[in-house]
């Protein structure tokens, strides 16, 4: 960790970035569906709108999009091309993850994108991204225990870290957390003399389905897609970054609010692949998405119990997590996600039998797929889990069935 091969290796570029208007968004949990909600907003504006996110559910290009389509293949071999010839000449050679910084700061250069919604990699104030100078707004979504080998022990401490993004200049705009993080980014933000917006947790449910949900905010009534009450708190944050992007040069109007939001689509948080029988997939991986899930679940499924099909890496707090769902689980299918971390599907069905629900190991995600669909027989069935599992599902529905 660090900046300084980021920085060298973009100065050698002529330091794309400083041509960008950037909002920085860091979290635990709700970065990429919040960035992307914002990012469509923009684009309904009319605003040549780059979103760079991490890691991919399907498709490497993902990472990179202006406007809502990823890069063209041809475009991105061409400015890893040039970026790999500046990076191999230096003496400290990049990371990989620095590299696709670069590679993204200069597609977003080359094609003139008007703003860039920048989703931290981890942590912030080490990250790779933060090599930008103020954005017009740096945002926090739901800050909670992680990578504590890196980012500290407490949630003051990873608070701490990750407020490493604001900057003298910019604004800041936080998700009504835990008092824990919000008190240790307010007076950040005061002693650097940055203004301060919480998104108070303030949405009010009007209706909601798997076809999406509908809520009140500050008297107007907005819909997404996107499912889960924890959906609408990251649909304040957004709401919140576009308020004060609107004062930035960046005027949206209600209607394009309204229609950017409901457009918005984010693959495998709470996504319906399948309606009947229900197919749901989830990219969550630590206990504050189990909890998200579960509370998801509640809402669009209330009294059912599910087939669980799942895989994690082996340092995610996995025991929580079982804890957590074992209420909900009528039955479970364990698979190893294609990761050198992974927990193996045999250990982590151990984890569930201890509690009493029957699981079982599949010796591929494809084999996990079609036994627990045969074990669910018509009930729903919930994939979640590690991101490095959710795309070889998502393509191996999409491509069967089609998604709806």
């Amino acid at each position: 960790m660090g900046l300084e091969r980021t920085q060298e290796l973009l100065s050698k570029m002529g330091d794309p970035q400083k041509a960008l208007k950037f909002v920085h968004v860091t979290g635990s949990n709700g970065k990429g569906s919040t960035c992307a909600m914002v990012a469509s907003v923009l684009t309904t504006a009319g605003y040549r709108t780059g979103m760079y996110t991490s890691p991919h559910v399907c498709d490497f290009n993902e990472r990179m999009q202006i406007d809502g389509t990823y890069i063209p293949d041809e475009t991105l071999a061409d400015i890893t091309e040039y970026v790999a010839g500046i990076a191999d000449a230096m003496e400290d050679h990049p990371s990989q993850f620095e590299l696709v910084t670069a590679i993204a700061m200069e597609y977003f250069y080359r094609e003139h994108c008007d703003i860039v919604i920048l989703e931290v990699g981890m942590g912030g104030a080490l990250d790779s991204t933060n090599v930008i100078d103020a954005p017009l707004v740096a945002a926090f979504t739901n800050i909670g225990l992680e990578h504590t080998e890196y980012l500290g022990n407490t949630i003051g401490e990873i608070a701490r870290t990750k407020a490493g993004i604001i900057k003298p200049g910019c604004q800041v705009v936080c998700y009504d957390s835990n008092s824990e993080a919000v008190d240790t980014i307010r007076p950040i933000c005061k002693d650097l003399d940055v203004p301060f917006i919480l998104a108070e947790d303030a949405a009010e449910p009007v209706s909601a389905s798997m076809d999406g949900q509908v809520f009140r905010y500050k008297g107007k009534q907005y819909e997404i897609r996107l499912l889960g009450k924890h959906q609408l708190r990251n649909a304040v944050v957004a709401l919140e970054i576009l308020k004060v992007l609107s004062g930035h040069g960046f005027p949206i109007s209600d209607e394009q609010l309204q229609r950017g939001l409901k457009q918005t689509f984010w693959p495998a948080r709470f996504e319906v692949l399948h309606r009947e029988p229900p197919f749901i997939l989830d990219g969550g991986h630590n206990p504050q998405c189990a909890m998200a899930l579960i509370k998801t679940l509640e809402e669009v499924l209330p009294g059912q119990k599910v087939f669980f099909l799942t895989g994690v890496l082996a340092d995610k707090d996995y025991e929580q997590i079982v804890d957590l769902i074992a209420p909900y689980a009528a039955g479970c299918v364990c698979v190893t996600p294609d990761n050198p971390r992974a927990l193996s599907a045999s250990d982590y069905a151990e984890v569930f039998r201890k509690r009493g629900i029957e699981a079982l190991p599949a010796e591929s995600i494809g084999e996990g797929v079609n036994r627990v669909r045969s074990k669910a027989q018509g009930s729903p069935v919930v994939a979640f889990g590690s991101l490095y599992m959710a795309g070889e599902i998502r393509k191996m529905m999409c491509e069967k069935e089609g998604c709806r």
